[in-house]
C-alpha cells in the first residue's frame, strides 16, 4: 500500500533541505576538473557522503546494528556509564519502545542523510539536463546512495521513501512495493554509473553489491514477520550480479585480514565501498575503532587523550561460536580473523604472579610510540600499554614510553587502582557482569597514526562493503538453490585467502546453512551484518546473554514516537510497526 506523506510533519527535517550544506566536507576520492561549476557540484555531493559516517556513528545505525545482535552486549557499565536512558539495555533485550534513543537517533540520520542525497539530486540533475557529464556522473552516485539509504531504512524499519523532488509528497513504501522501487533505482543507474572511482564513492561495482544484498534480503523485507520464501529467481539475480563483480577481476582479498582495517586502507583492493576519511574530516567520529575497548587503555602513545570507552563486548554466546568451530584449540591460533598480536611482550614480563599496579614499577618494557600497536580481533585477560603517572603524563623510558600491564582506572569496582584489567569472557547485566572490565573485547579497527585523539581526522576508512561480502553472498545463493559444490568453493575461497600469517585456514569439506552462517559471523563480525544475518537464518528469536525475548514482530525496529506524533495531525499517514 502507498501512503503519501508530507515528511517534514515528522519535526526531523526529512527531505528537507535544512542543514544539508552546514558541513565543510570534502569529496577526497576524485578530483573535478576546473573551478566554479566543478565546485558546485563537490558542493552537492560532499555533504551526502559526508552524512553517511554520521549515519553509521556507533550511537546511530552502527549501535542499532549492532546491540540487538547475538555479538555485542552493553550493559550498564558499574552502574556509572553507558545506561543512556537504558537504550541499550532495550536494544539488546529486544525490549525496544517507540521513543528508544537508539532507535530515533538512527531513524534521523538515516533520514536527514536522504535528505542530502535528494537535495544533490535537486542541484545535479538541470546541469546534467544541459550536457555537464560530471553532473551526470555525480547524479548516477546521488541516485545509487538515495537507493542505499532507503535499503537501510526497509532493512530496519519495514519501509523506504519515494521522492522526487522537495516539493512535493512522499510516498512510504512497503514490502514488494518497496523492493521494487530501490530495485529500479539501481538499475537506473548501474550500466551508466562510474566504473573507475575509489571505494569512497558509489560505483558500479558497488551498486552491483547493493542489488545482490536486495535480492539476498527480499524474502525478508517481503514478509518480514513470516518464514522467508527464497525464490529462486532472486537468488539467480544474487548470483548475476556477484558474478559482474567477480568476473570483472577488478577487486583481490587481502591476504591480512586486518589490513582491512588498517591506517591507509582506502587502497586495499578488497574494498568496495567505504567511507572515506584519509585524515582530513573533523566530523568523522571514528568510535568503531575505540567504541569496546577498555578505558583504562591508550593505543596511542603519543595521543594521550585516545582511549577506549568501555562500551561493548561480545556475548559469551558468539565467543561460543568459535570455540564450537575449533573445539579445543585456541581459535587465536588458528584463525587469523579472530586474533592478531601485535604486542610482544617480553619472555620474562608475562609472569604476573605477585604483581600488582600497587608493586609493579619496574615490571615494563620500552617502545617508541610510532612502534606501538595494540593486539587485534578479539581481546582477551589482561591488556598491556602505556601508563600515566598522577599527572597525567606518560611514563617513559629515554625517548621512548614505558609499557606496563595495563592498571584499571576506570568505575568503581573492586579492581579500580589496585588491580589490572584482565578481560574474562562473562559479562551481563548484573552488579558483577556489568564490571567495566568484564567482557571480551573487539579490537578490529586500528587506532589511527594521523588521529590525534583517536577520534577525529582518522585515515581509516569505515568499510561498507568488501570483496568478500560478495563471494558470501554468491556462496548463500548457490546453496539455497541447491548448488552445494558452487557454495563450498565460494566459502572456501575466502576462508583460505588470508595467507600473511601462519597458520592459513584449512578448506572445509562441506557446507549447509548453519555453516554458512557461522562463517559469515567469523568473517563480517562487528560490520553491521549479524542482525540482518540472524534473521535471514532463522536465529534472531534464539536465546542468549540477557535476550530472551522470541516475538517475530522485533524484527523490525519501532517507528520513534517524535516521528508518529509529529505526523499525528494528518491521521493515518505514519502507522507503528506491528508489535509495538
Amino acid at each position: 500500500m502507498r501512503i503519501k506523506i508530507i515528511i517534514a510533519l515528522f519535526g526531523i527535517c526529512l527531505f528537507s533541505i535544512l542543514s544539508c550544506t552546514d558541513l565543510e566536507e570534502e569529496v577526497l576520492d576524485e578530483s573535478l576538473e576546473g573551478s566554479g561549476q566543478a565546485e558546485l557540484i563537490s558542493g552537492a555531493i560532499a555533504p551526502a557522503y559526508g552524512q553517511v559516517s554520521w549515519t553509521w556513528r556507533h550511537t546511530n545505525y552502527y549501535g542499532l546494528q549492532l546491540i540487538p545482535a547475538d555479538e555485542a552486549i552493553l550493559p550498564y557499565r558499574g552502574g556509572t556509564d553507558w545506561y543512556d536512558g537504558g537504550k541499550f539495555l532495550e536494544a539488546h533485550a529486544h525490549n525496544i519502545s517507540p521513543a528508544n534513543d537508539l532507535v530515533s537517533s538512527s531513524w534521523n540520520e538515516v533520514t536527514k542523510n536522504i535528505s542530502r542525497a535528494l537535495s544533490a539530486i535537486e542541484v545535479l540533475k538541470p546541469l546534467a539536463d544541459e550536457g555537464d557529464t560530471e553532473a551526470e556522473g555525480a547524479l548516477y552516485e546521488m541516485i545509487a546512495l538515495r537507493a542505499y539509504l532507503n535499503m537501510l531504512m526497509l532493512d530496519s524499519w519495514g519501509l523506504a521513501f519515494k521522492k522526487e523532488t522537495s516539493g512535493e509528497l512522499s510516498e512510504i513504501l512497503r514490502g514488494e512495493e518497496a523492493i521494487k522501487y530501490i530495485e529500479d533505482e539501481f538499475l537506473s543507474v548501474v550500466n551508466v554509473i562510474n566504473t573507475e572511482r575509489g571505494p569512497g564513492r558509489i560505483t558500479q561495482a558497488a551498486v552491483y553489491g547493493f542489488l545482490a544484498r536486495l535480492n539476498l534480503n527480499a524474502a525478508v523485507y517481503r514478509d518480514p514477520y513470516g518464514t522467508p520464501n527464497f525464490t529462486s529467481e532472486e537468488m539467480d539475480k544474487v548470483i548475476m550480479y556477484t558474478d559482474n563483480i567477480i568476473n570483472a577481476g577488478t577487486f583481490s582479498l587481502s591476504p591480512e585480514y586486518f589490513d582491512l582495517f588498517n591506517d591507509e586502507n582506502h587502497d586495499n583492493p578488497e574494498l568496495i565501498f567505504a567511507l572515506d576519511q584519509r585524515g582530513v574530516l573533523n566530523r568523522e567520529h571514528s568510535r568503531w575503532a575505540y567504541w569496546s575497548l577498555a578505558g583504562s587503555w591508550f593505543p596511542r602513545p603519543e595521543f594521550p587523550s585516545a582511549d577506549g570507552t568501555d562500551g561493548p563486548a561480545i556475548t559469551p554466546d558468539f565467543y561460543q561460536t568459535w570455540t564450537d568451530a575449533y573445539g579445543n584449540v585456541d581459535p587465536a591460533e588458528v584463525d587469523p580473523r579472530f586474533y592478531k598480536k601485535n604486542q610482544l611482550v617480553p619472555d620474562e614480563l608475562q609472569d604476573l604472579t605477585g604483581f600488582s599496579p600497587l608493586n609493579d614499577e619496574d615490571h615494563f618494557y620500552c617502545m617508541a610510540a610510532e612502534d606501538f600497536e595494540i593486539d587485534r580481533g578479539i581481546i582477551r585477560g589482561v591488556i598491556w600499554g602505556p601508563r600515566k603517572d598522577e599527572n597525567g603524563s606518560f611514563y617513559t623510558c629515554d625517548e621512548n614510553y614505558r609499557i606496563y600491564p595495563v592498571k584499571q582506572i576506570k568505575g568503581n569496582g573492586p579492581d579500580k587502582d589496585v588491580d589490572y584489567v584482565n578481560h574474562q569472557l562473562q559479562v551481563d547485566f548484573t552488579n558483577e557482569g556489568r564490571l567495566h572490565s568484564k567482557g571480551y573485547r573487539v579490537s578490529k579497527y586500528q587506532f589511527s597514526h594521523t588521529s590525534p585523539n583517536g577520534n577525529n581526522y582518522s585515515s581509516v576508512d569505515l568499510v561498507l562493503m568488501r570483496y568478500a561480502e560478495i563471494f558470501l553472498m554468491r556462496a548463500e545463493a548457490k546453496l539455497r538453490k541447491g548448488d552445494n559444490a558452487g557454495a563450498l568453493s565460494d566459502l572456501n575461497t575466502v576462508r583460505t585467502s588470508r595467507t600473511a600469517r601462519e597458520p592459513v585456514l584449512e578448506a572445509l569439506s562441506s557446507i549447509d546453512l548453519e555453516i554458512l552462517y557461522r562463517e559469515r559471523g567469523f568473517e563480517l563480525y562487528w560490520e553491521g551484518f549479524r542482525r540482518g544475518d540472524q534473521i535471514r537464518f532463522g536465529h534472531y528469536e534464539d536465546t542468549w546473554t540477557e535476550k530472551t525475548d522470541s516475538d517475530p514482530h522485533h524484527r523490525l525496529f519501532p517507528i520513534p514516537q517524535n516521528a508518529i506524533d509529529g505526523a499525528s495531525n494528518v491521521e493515518g499517514y505514519l502507522i507503528q510497526n506491528e508489535g509495538y
